[in-house]
Parts: C-alpha cells; structure tokens; sequence
C-alpha cells in the first residue's frame, strides 16, 4: 500500500484522500460550523436569556416568532453538527481498532443528530403550540 503512494502524484496526494478517504471536507466543514456559530449563538442566546424564568405563555409568545424558532432550529442543527466534527477528529486520532472505531463513528452521528432533531422538535413543538 506504501508503494502504491509512490507513484501518486503532488496532486494526486493534495486532493487525494488521507486515511480517513475525506481529503480537506472535513477540516472546511469544522471551520465553517465554527464561524456560523458566533452568530447563532448570540441570536440564541438573547431570547432565551430573555425568557428565564418566564411563564409559558411568554416563552411561547417568543418562540412562536419565525425569527426566534430559525435561528434556535439553525442553532441546534449547527451547533450538534460542529460537535459531531469534534468527536469524530477525536474517534480518528486515537482508536487504533478499525471495528470499534466504525462503531463509534456510527453511535457519533446518531448521537448528535439525534440530539440535533431533538432540538429541532422541542422548538418546534414550543413555536407551533396553540
């Protein structure tokens, strides 16, 4: 397999694919998320700072503004995927065993993404609660 790269060339090995056959994706995705961040955390964070403490009906009133309900869905969708990113950088480098690493790569992504649509769902059920 070492010789095979031999014969690979500067290209083949920039775009070609690391171990993780992903090439430059997953650093690009890791960053982007990142930088979506900053701006979806502080429109998260306001209203929901905002509604401590307050009764339902208020958190209701605010959530049920498409405005506040986007960026909160956004949030969670953005925020879970980054972490996914994270997790699996973490998976890559230091799990050496390819089946429990495998593993560990599936119970990621349905991991976050379940906690990512749970998110979703919870404001959602909050926005559209009559």
């Amino acid at each position: 397999m070492a010789s095979n790269t031999h014969y690979r060339t500067d290209r083949q090995r920039v775009e070609g694919l690391g171990t993780a056959h992903e090439g430059v994706g997953h650093w690009w995705g890791q960053r982007v998320t990142a930088i979506a961040l900053v701006p979806l955390t502080l429109f998260f964070i306001f209203p929901l700072a905002r509604n401590l403490g307050s009764d339902w009906e208020v958190v209701r009133l605010s959530y049920a503004k498409p405005f506040n309900a986007i960026v909160a869905a956004i949030f969670f969708i953005v925020a879970f995927r980054h972490l996914q990113y994270g997790i699996q950088v973490v998976i890559e480098d230091y799990i050496h065993d390819k089946p429990l690493k495998t593993a560990l790569l599936l119970a990621n992504i349905v991991f976050c993404w379940g906690l990512a649509l749970t998110g979703v769902y919870a404001v959602a059920s909050i926005a559209f609660s009559v």
